[in-house]
């Protein structure tokens, strides 16, 4: 059940935040990363080139930010193009072809930005969320943001757009909601989401959409559970947008020992989701094993702690919280990760 990486790549000095595989190119990633854990110091962004003949993986380009950078997101329409969310309230598009200097920059948040998210169905826009409270729309041409959601009522984690419903996106939060927004909806504009789950007791710091059931999302937080939502059930049961707390969860996930920072759904899979946590561990979760979706979560013990008994792999060569993944685009069965241990690692996950 452990594994060991293909291959490892060090960022010395800068700690790695957020990973994202070129949708253009096979062996092509970025890496966002901070200084100092990204609490005070510069960012950079790294540009990472991996063989996979010679299982090589090192950094071929990489630039420079005043502040730490927290995530990232290639542009769905041009190769080279690549938008970064900074600790300084600034978003910044860059091209890689070009050195130095980013080709945009947009500074409307007023706290640390989150995440950002290119839609992968409309391709024309991305979204950003922040500390502010607030998750923004934007036009990469454009030099003011499209709309701004005043989405929660604490810091937004993360904003994802559907892969099913190009307007459709959702918003997880430190107040433990998962909310769902129309952005046809004149309404999204005062704040008022489609759905609101109260998914967790506390923080969520991640979420994902499945590709292949999207009504089905995935959710991690500071109480140590990856839980998956049938946001239908929500929905479905309830005349007010509120859902009650558990309404929408359909399976929870157990085994990390501290917070989870990160949940992907595969790309290539309906029922694989992989986890990374402050534990410094990353998993492989085979969720909604068939006949078991809905059912109470089958246990299993490991010294004091219960863990689901459909974790399938976990990977423990991080020597400090793991903070990013991103599962290959053209390549079945492998994983990137990257920790604050300054490095980032190919893995194998079957």
């Amino acid at each position: 059940m452990q594994t060991l990486p293909i291959t490892r790549c060090r960022t010395d000095g800068f700690a790695g935040y957020a990973l994202a595989w070129s949708p253009f190119f096979p062996g092509r990633l970025a890496l966002a990363s901070s200084q100092n854990f990204g609490l005070v110091g510069n960012g950079r962004l790294h540009l990472l080139g991996y063989q996979p003949q010679t299982r090589q993986l090192g950094v071929e380009k990489a630039f420079d930010t005043q502040d730490g950078l927290y995530d990232l997101a290639w542009s769905e329409t041009h190769e080279n193009q690549i938008v970064s969310a900074s600790g300084d309230g600034s978003i910044k598009l860059w091209d890689i072809a070009l050195n130095d200097f980013p080709i945009r920059n947009w500074h409307e948040h007023q706290r640390e930005v989150f995440s950002v998210d290119w839609n992968n169905l409309d391709k024309s826009t991305f979204a950003s969320s922040s500390w502010d409270h607030t998750i923004k729309l934007w036009r990469p041409e454009l030099p003011h943001s499209l709309q701004t959601i005043p989405a929660h009522s604490a810091c937004v984690y993360a904003a994802l757009f559907s892969p099913s419903q190009p307007q459709t996106l959702a918003s997880v939060s430190s107040d433990g909601f998962l909310k769902v927004w129309d952005l046809n909806s004149p309404t999204a504009a005062s704040g008022n989401a489609s759905l609101a789950i109260p998914a967790h007791p506390t923080e969520i710091l991640s979420l994902d959409w499945n590709k292949y059931q999207p009504f089905l999302v995935a959710t991690g937080s500071v109480d140590r559970t990856v839980k998956i939502h049938d946001i239908r059930k929500a929905s479905s049961a309830m005349s007010t947008p509120t859902a009650m707390p558990g309404q929408a969860c359909v399976e929870t996930l157990l085994g990390h020992d501290y917070a989870i920072r990160k949940v992907a759904w595969s790309p290539h899979s309906a029922t694989l989701l992989a986890s990374a946590s402050y534990d410094m561990s990353a998993r492989i979760w085979n969720a909604q094993s068939p006949g078991t979706i809905g059912q109470p979560p089958q246990l299993q013990w490991s010294g004091k702690s219960a863990q689901s008994t459909n974790l399938r792999k976990v990977h423990t060569a991080h020597t400090e919280f793991v903070v990013g993944l991103a599962w290959s685009l053209y390549e079945d069965g492998l994983i990137a990760s990257c920790s604050w241990d300054t490095e980032t690692h190919l893995w194998p996950v079957r």
